[in-house]
């Protein structure tokens, strides 16, 4: 368990297990010949983790959903793109749920961006995500993570709440490793001082 992670114990939240990695390579090595069957196996065995890190960094069912797809199906359309050298199938594949995510979030500013301009300010605020905290039943913990920056959420889901090393998770995010325990290390902070105010 890492450091500062009473609190997220106390509440409940329990990380996945790693993934086993034994037949990795011969799954991708089917699933690169065509085999179906092999893509379904590594579905199973990486998607809970993918679709965890990115519904809790967009804190939208279909956004997480639309992201887990749109990384496998990479996956299928170009298996040799992953590199076991270069870190974890989990992490390539959350890496691609990332990218998915970014766009999303891009393409619905520019929207926004022309909604405002021909509404003269009046443009709708995006739907609220309530129904994520009933879903998990934490619901102080979810709105304090959703109030971190970007890459303070994003280092705090893959390493606290994913227990991933802090090279896949640097890998992730696309940042050095100690760049990733900065953005940790303020982020926990962060988080400690908003649950603090929400428990008085």
């Amino acid at each position: 368990m890492h450091p500062g992670m009473s609190w997220l114990t106390r509440l409940g939240f329990v990380a996945p297990a790693a993934s086993a990695v034994g037949d990795e390579a011969a799954l991708l090595a089917r699933l690169h010949a065509g085999d179906a069957e092999a893509l379904a196996l590594l579905y199973r065995r990486e998607s809970g983790a993918v679709y965890r890190y990115a519904l809790t960094l967009a804190g939208n069912e279909a956004a997480a959903l639309d992201a887990v797809h749109e990384a496998f199906a990479q996956l299928l359309r170009g298996p040799q793109a992953y590199q076991a050298g270069r870190g974890t199938l989990g992490a390539y594949l959350a890496g691609m749920a990332r990218h998915q995510l970014l766009s999303q979030w891009r393409d619905a500013r520019r929207h926004v961006a022309l909604d405002e301009a021909e509404e003269d300010g009046t443009a709708p605020m995006p739907a609220s995500d309530a129904r994520l905290d009933e879903a998990q039943q934490h619901g102080q913990l979810w709105s304090a993570i959703r109030r971190l920056s970007w890459p303070q959420r994003e280092a705090l889901v893959l390493v606290d709440l994913q227990e991933r090393s802090y090279e896949d998770a640097a890998a992730i995010a696309g940042v050095s490793a100690d760049v990733l325990r900065t953005r940790l290390h303020r982020a926990r902070q962060r988080l400690a001082d908003l649950l603090a105010v929400g428990e008085r």
